[in-house]
């Protein structure tokens, strides 16, 4: 057998300054850390150029949008990216017409763009209010080969859903990637998340057997409030607990709730793939019975992705005379 070795980085950081620049920079300077240690594939936590700005819903906000082609941001990591020989997924706030949309582009070793994904799943609710500001994406879920084996990335509140996860690894996923901003609960300082949260992408490792990484921000943030002068900003605080899971399910590498933080573990691909061939978890997978996926309630399917009653058991089915 011939190995195949990945070194991933998960990066732990800060986003809060208003000058983009300077969180520019601090990502910039932990990536060429990471790279320096090894590192072939470097993620860093959702929108890490700016502040988490869906705190609350401010339309001045909207002006942070900027178009993919042309993206002076964007060029400047793929740049980087092809400057130090690793693959780099590049968040960032896009503007598409009069969409928007919380995206990212995919920058290969050799600082070749190989496309962008924009997010899927887009929660609402206090603190995290993203419905305002973005436009379900329309892109479908994004698997790409790379200098270093076959990436498979969604975006933060895509990573609770295990469709996400599943249709990564069918598409031939060799690790999975999330990145990710959140931390407390405006509305309730009790709820604590951060242990689901790990929970749940540990089971996307375990069910599909494949490694995850998932970056998540730090720091407090108070957002600018909505205009309104009687009304309170909200405040958020990014609880990190960024890991690395192998294709069991369990944690090989993980951060502290506070700390800026480069995560770093090697995989060997090739052997991974032969331990998920050998569990026979997607030869044994049955599309066909799965139609309730396809609905929002469980059992209403639109017509055209009905699939005929043709499964019937052998002692069941007519006899042709």
């Amino acid at each position: 057998m011939t190995e195949r070795h990945l070194t991933v980085a998960a990066i732990q950081m800060a986003s809060g300054d208003w000058d983009l620049q300077a969180n520019m920079q601090r990502a910039e300077r932990l990536i060429r850390q990471a790279a320096a240690a090894g590192a072939q594939l470097i993620v860093c936590p959702e929108l890490f150029m700016c502040p988490y700005f869906c705190i609350d819903q401010n339309v001045q906000h909207l002006e942070l949008a900027e178009p993919f082609e042309g993206n002076p941001r964007v060029a400047h990591f793929a740049r980087l990216a092809g400057e130090l020989g690793v693959v780099i997924p590049i968040g960032f706030f896009e503007r598409a017409g009069n969409a928007a949309y919380n995206s990212v582009a995919m920058a290969d070793a050799d600082g070749r763009i190989l496309g962008v994904y924009r997010k899927t799943h887009i929660p609402d609710g206090p603190g995290y209010t993203e419905k305002f500001y973005f436009t379900p994406g329309d892109t479908g879920f994004k698997v790409w080969d790379t200098r270093y084996g076959r990436i498979g990335l969604a975006i933060c509140w895509d990573q609770w859903y295990p469709e996400t996860a599943r249709s990564l690894a069918l598409m031939g996923a060799e690790v999975l990637c999330f990145p990710t901003i959140i931390g407390s609960e405006p509305h309730s300082a009790e709820m604590d998340t951060a242990g689901h949260w790990q929970r749940t992408m540990q089971g996307h490792a375990a069910a599909n057997m494949v490694p995850v990484l998932a970056a998540n921000r730090i720091g407090r943030e108070t957002g600018l409030g909505n205009g309104n002068p009687q009304q309170q900003a909200l405040s958020a605080n990014f609880y990190g607990s960024s890991f690395i899971a192998d294709h069991l399910g369990e944690k090989v590498a993980e951060a502290n709730r506070v700390d800026e933080c480069i995560l770093i573990h090697r995989f060997e691909l090739e052997g991974i793939r032969l331990d998920r061939q050998s569990f026979g978890f997607f030869r044994d997978r049955r599309p066909e019975m799965y139609a309730a996926l396809l609905s929002s309630d469980g059992q209403h399917t639109r017509p055209d992705l009905r699939r005929p009653a043709q499964f019937l058991p052998n002692d069941t089915q007519e006899q042709n005379p």
